[in-house]
């Protein structure tokens, strides 16, 4: 029998590359968004090219009632959650704390931390009472040190490798691997979402030098959910070749 993943974020880069990826490895998928057409062009293309079966939920992830909504409609083989990909997030804005827009800092909260905690709430339970299951986490280099106008963006990301650390101990004694996968510079919609998609500011961050893609990030969570039972990949730090530090860039490629 497959196995089963859900995967938040799924209608753009990470999350949809993560879909594709696990669909043609032997695992049936659940993929959710707010975007219900980009949902649905996504399950038509899964299904067009693997042999996976699908499930859409359209739904913001940062709506607990929404949240809870959607996952009650699991039912069957859906309900058995073996992989829980913890994708949807966003940075927005770009600002010194005291020049900070409180709409961006709610939206990065809502979407980093709550949504995270909501769909887990939601998920993990039935894993606990299988004794097994995988969560993965997207956090980022960005959760590991802070950069100047960064400040509540870093402040989401430490939040998910807290929330990482914590799970992974609470949910030990269940059998449940967590895993962290943190990626340095992706190139996917994360810099057209920071910058309101002027796309010209959204290049400069990838000028002059080769960034990580959304497929390589799918890789490193493919790795880590096929791992065998004895081992757990708490935490993949992986960054592109041309960046040494959040802000530390070689752009003479």
């Amino acid at each position: 029998m497959k196995q089963i993943a859900i995967i938040t974020g799924a209608t753009a880069g990470i999350g949809r590359a993560t879909a594709e990826l696990l669909a043609g490895n032997d695992f049936d998928v659940i993929i959710t968004g707010r975007r219900l057409e980009k949902l649905d062009l996504l399950e038509e293309q899964i299904r067009s090219k693997t042999e996976a079966d699908v499930l859409s939920l359209a739904f913001d992830i940062r709506d607990q009632a929404a949240v809870n909504e959607a996952c009650e409609q699991l039912s069957g083989k859906w309900e058995n959650v073996d992989v829980l990909v913890n994708n949807a997030g966003l940075a927005a804005g770009l600002s010194h704390i005291h020049e900070g827009s409180v709409v961006d800092w709610e939206q990065m909260i809502d979407t980093n931390i709550k949504g995270l905690l909501y769909i887990t709430r939601v998920i993990s339970p039935g894993m606990v009472k299988r004794q097994k299951g995988h969560i993965i986490n997207i956090g980022s280099i960005a959760g590991k040190e802070s950069y100047e106008k960064g400040n509540v963006y870093n402040a989401t990301k430490f939040a998910v490798d807290g929330l990482t650390q914590g799970m992974r101990i609470d949910l030990i004694d269940h059998g449940i691997k967590v895993t962290s996968i943190d990626p340095g510079a992706v190139e996917t919609e994360f810099s057209l979402v920071r910058f309101k998609w002027d796309s010209e500011m959204a290049d400069q961050v990838y000028d002059g030098y080769t960034p990580l893609y959304a497929e390589d990030i799918a890789e490193a969570i493919l790795f880590a959910v096929t791992r065998p039972p004895h081992v757990n990949i708490d935490d993949m730090l992986i960054m592109p070749t041309a960046q040494a530090r959040s802000r530390k860039f070689n752009r003479k490629n």
